[in-house]
């Protein structure tokens, strides 16, 4: 146990003068954490609160054009500005000079087009209602083909689920024109009297209202917020950038001959990796402590939500240290096979990125497909990730994630494993 803390000691002096592989493990991860946040955070305000600017030429003459402008409008997701007729083949560098990410043109015989459909709609149900169901293509000569097309631009900047969301919302109004024209329409064709503007609402209002409810392990209906989660996926990421410093360390001291020194001492260089473990476990500790306490009582001072501890601190304790040894033993599989510091520290960075993009943090799981999901599986970010997501994002308990933990708990087996024969085979043990 003594030579355990002499070594102990030992690593923490080297870590301590390694000023750019401290700042590399916490002033990054913090400064990461607190950007990616912010840029979410913000993307979830332009969806949720912030409005579209929206540029709309109406060429139309009649009253649908207005009401479909009207009907944009009441949404809440556009802020709709018109800019005069004549415009519309110069729409684009209108949305350029204006700032808007969004165009539509109306065409001329909109309304017109709205009418007829309407009409159509409304000589086939009075049709129907009066028994000629089997008749009515006889009674109704003129068809009409639908509305046509309404002309919407936009910035190439949108991502393409933005966009299907802009594109089903559009949509959603213009079918609100037409469902109150043919309701009007139909109401004359029955009662010869115009449609009671109170009935009119009614009719149009009566939607069913969806509750969103997030699920949750132990009940809670909190909606999680960019804090939730972008702070724990960042905290894996820092941990595991611990290879910047101690693979280099390691592989400093099979440079510089200090493996040759220590075997001529009366212990066994095994007891020199379980001190490296120790101290950097103990540093990565410290990244997640330092990290979820900026994200609890920095992030509201700088308009960021704050960030909620899960209920079951037990368990974030024992996954947080899980994934701190799995990093640990990652850097120092890396450093042992690493003939130079230079080798270590690039290919640490680069595959910490790789396992980053394959375990979840960058693109979410959900969304991959094929091999990328496939590989996913072997990432031990991508188990580090989905057990703190059930533990902040889910309300889930140490029993929920104890899978989680035994699949990173396997692959830091098997890294420590493969660490170990690269020292058989350099004749390091």
């Amino acid at each position: 146990m003594f030579k355990l803390w002499v070594s102990i000691k030992k690593d923490i002096r080297i870590l301590l003068r390694d000023k750019v592989g401290i700042s590399l493990m916490f002033v990054m991860p913090i400064i990461l954490v607190v950007v990616v946040t912010s840029i979410q955070n913000s993307t979830f305000q332009l969806v949720n609160k912030n409005k579209l600017p929206i540029l709309i030429c109406n060429m139309d003459t009649g009253k649908s054009g207005v009401q479909l402008i009207e009907s944009i409008d009441k949404i809440g997701m556009f802020k709709v500005s018109q800019i005069p007729k004549g415009h519309e083949k110069t729409i684009s560098d209108d949305m350029h000079s204006q700032d808007a990410l969004l165009g539509i043109v109306i065409p001329a015989n909109f309304s017109a087009e709205v009418n007829a459909k309407a009409k159509s709609a409304s000589d086939k149900a009075m049709a129907a209602f009066s028994g000629q169901a089997d008749t009515v293509k006889n009674t109704i000569k003129k068809e009409t083909s639908g509305i046509g097309p309404l002309t919407l631009y936009y910035n190439p900047v949108l991502q393409e689920s933005l966009r299907f969301s802009i594109q089903g919302a559009i949509r959603s109004a213009l079918q609100l024109v037409q469902t109150r024209e043919t309701l009007r329409t139909l109401y004359y064709s029955s009662n010869e009297k115009e449609l009671p503007k109170s009935l009119e609402n009614e009719m149009l209002n009566s939607n069913t209202t969806i509750n969103m409810l997030p699920v949750s392990k132990d009940g809670t209906r909190n909606t999680p917020n960019a804090s939730q989660h972008n702070v724990p996926a960042w905290t894996i990421f820092a941990m595991f950038f611990v290879i910047m410093s101690l693979g280099g360390s390691v592989v400093r001291e099979k440079v510089s001959g200090s493996f040759i020194r220590l075997k001529t001492l009366p212990t066994n260089y095994l007891v020199g990796l379980l001190s490296k473990q120790v101290t950097y476990l103990g540093v990565t500790l410290l990244q997640a402590v330092v990290i979820f306490s900026i994200g609890i009582w920095l992030f509201p001072y700088i308009g960021l939500p704050a960030l909620n501890l899960p209920q079951d601190i037990f368990a974030l304790f024992i996954v947080t240290l899980v994934c701190g040894w799995c990093a640990v033993s990652y850097a120092i599989c890396v450093g042992v096979f690493a003939q130079t510091q230079e080798q270590a520290n690039g290919f640490g960075a680069i595959s910490i990125v790789i396992l980053a993009c394959i375990g979840g943090l960058m693109v979410p799981s959900f969304a991959m497909q094929g091999l990328a999901k496939t590989l996913s599986n072997f990432s031990p970010m991508h188990w580090c990730l989905q057990a703190y997501y059930s533990l902040f994002l889910e309300g889930a308990q140490l029993k929920d994630v104890l899978n989680n933990i035994g699949s990173l708990f396997i692959i830091t087996v098997i890294i420590q494993f493969l660490t170990y024969l690269g020292l058989k085979r350099k004749n390091l043990i």
